[in-house]
């Protein structure tokens, strides 16, 4: 028999640095889940990763037993370190702060591919671009 799912808890943590501290710790600590367990095994999980912020879907089961999926980093992130930037521009629309070509934005997309809701390549890096283009990043060739 299926065991039964009581919480799903969103997370965006720095990949290989999780530690019981705010956001993690009182996330699972709620659910009564083994903190230190899971810390240990995302960071085996996303090792070679540092610098990244990565999402992380925990399942919680009623026996306090969990399970996790750790998604790609969100494609602004990925973007951002492309460009080396530390932020995006705060009017997008009027000011150009940096470029990015189209072979990078297509290694994002080889990174994004699993989570983004399109099967065909073309349509994702036309995501990856607008994601770009309203950062305040300007697409090249």
């Amino acid at each position: 028999m299926a065991k039964k799912v009581v919480a799903q808890i969103k997370l965006y943590v720095s990949a290989g640095q999780a530690n019981p501290a705010p956001p993690v710790g009182p996330a699972l600590g709620q659910h009564g889940v083994n903190i230190m367990q899971f810390c240990k095994s995302f960071n085996e999980q996303t090792k070679g990763k540092e610098g990244l912020i990565v999402p992380v879907i925990i399942s919680v089961y009623e026996d306090k037993k969990f399970d996790f999926i750790i998604k790609s980093p969100p494609s602004s992130v990925l973007i951002k370190r492309a460009c080396n930037l530390a932020k995006a521009s705060g009017t997008a629309g009027k000011e150009k702060i940096a470029t990015i070509t189209k072979k990078q934005i297509k290694e994002i997309v080889k990174q994004k591919m699993q989570d983004l809701n399109t099967p065909d390549e073309a349509t994702a890096e036309k995501i990856i671009a607008g994601t770009a283009r309203s950062m305040g990043i300007e697409v090249v060739e």
